[in-house]
């Protein structure tokens, strides 16, 4: 199956450990990606965290789709106050498939920097349309991700 990595990285201003925090909720995720409207069904097996999240797709502003995903989603925080990952995989109908990392690093200032990586899988047609969603959904994620820690940390 085709497949494309996509990186972006962003300084945060909060430390390691509150940008952890904040990515390990899988409520958070609302909003942090424009596409993501819902979160259910979450439930802790064995240090990972899976859930059903469900992206809104809105085709030629009248035809909108729920795609329902499934999410895993793992946190280390053995490095911290330095460093912390969080990781997991996403598997979407029709054959999309992606893996996840964000590496938090600390940064002189008390900020983070953060290096999300997607490493995107997709049937030959779907790829260039999937990695077109997520690398807007990555750019979109730093700016919120900053609004919402960037205040009070």
């Amino acid at each position: 199956m085709p497949s494309t990595e996509l990186s972006h990285s962003y300084d945060i201003a909060a430390t390691p450990a509150a940008v952890l925090a904040h990515l390990a909720d899988p409520e958070n995720y609302i909003g942090l990606s424009p596409l993501l409207v819902d979160v259910r069904d979450v439930r802790c097996e064995g240090g990972v965290t899976h859930y059903v999240a469900v992206e809104r797709f809105r085709f030629l502003g009248l035809v909108r789709h729920d795609n329902v995903i499934q999410v895993s989603l793992r946190t280390e925080d053995a490095r911290l106050p330095d460093e912390a990952t969080v990781s997991g995989e996403v598997v979407s109908p029709g054959g999309v498939r992606m893996d996840y990392r964000f590496v938090v690093t600390a940064l002189g200032d008390g900020g983070s920097l953060v290096v999300d990586r997607l490493r995107l899988h997709a049937p030959f047609g779907l790829l260039r349309y999937a990695a077109g969603k997520a690398g807007a959904v990555q750019a979109e994620r730093g700016r919120v991700l900053a609004r919402r820690l960037g205040r009070g940390t």
